[in-house]
């Protein structure tokens, strides 16, 4: 293993926050709305986090759930948040904007690369929505992403892995390709074998009860609240620093 390998995983909750560090995670992506695959978090929730946690966090910078093609006012929340992350102490923001054809739009990402400065940028899986991954790598490259999180344009990393490795060999020292979806405990190792990637990301989301005692019988709706798995991040974060699970 290398020593430079690092874990990041999602967080949807504070108090996740504090189970992601306490089981040894490198670095937080900071969430909400777990049923949409990640929108912007609020003020108040980012604020708590980062006085909660001392690893890195990186806001998702994502205003709505859909797909990636944004309109100007959309555009406009997207700048006022990273500025909010940047007030907030952040260490980075994840982000990504697409063209109706499928391209990366670069004029407007690279704006918000600019804003962002000095906070890292990682642009999310928007690039598994797009028509031409290896030009889609350059691009984002070019726009000035430190970190590029990609399932191989697959529903999962593992299904993917052909691409990824390719993108991790086109990529070279210019941008950390970093796999996600579907990373779990049992086929971490064979990710590393497979693509070479340095930097892994995972939800390691469980849903657990709500901590009310009293229930609404005439409301059924489904009161889960959605957290993570400490021990399978534990697990992970042992893999990747060559310690046995």
């Amino acid at each position: 293993m290398q020593d430079n390998m690092k874990l990041e995983i999602i967080a949807f909750t504070v108090h996740s926050c504090k189970l992601i560090e306490e089981a040894g995670a490198d670095r937080i992506e900071l969430c909400d709305n777990p049923a949409e695959g990640g929108t912007t978090p609020s003020y108040g929730f980012i604020k708590q986090a980062r006085s909660t946690c001392s690893i890195p966090i990186f806001p998702m910078i994502r205003p709505r759930g859909g797909d990636f093609l944004y309109d100007g006012d959309e555009f406009d929340v997207m700048k006022t948040d990273i500025r909010a992350c940047k007030l907030l102490g952040c260490d980075g923001v994840v982000l990504g904007i697409l063209k109706a054809d499928g391209s990366v739009d670069t004029d407007r990402c690279r704006e918000l690369v600019d804003l962002a400065y000095p906070m890292e940028v990682s642009f999310h899986r928007a690039f598994d929505r797009t028509a031409d991954p290896i030009q889609s790598l350059e691009d984002v490259i070019n726009i000035g992403c430190t970190r590029l999180l990609s399932s191989g344009c697959q529903p999962t990393a593992e299904k993917g892995s052909a691409l990824l490795k390719t993108l991790i060999e086109k990529a070279g020292d210019r941008i950390i390709v970093m796999p996600g979806s579907g990373i779990r405990s049992d086929n971490l190792q064979d990710l590393i074998q497979s693509t070479g990637a340095i930097e892994y990301h995972s939800s390691a989301r469980i849903q657990v009860p709500g901590h009310m005692s009293f229930q609404q019988s005439s409301l059924p709706e489904n009161m889960m609240l959605t957290s993570v798995d400490a021990e399978e991040i534990r697990k992970m974060a042992q893999i990747l620093k060559g310690q046995p699970v």
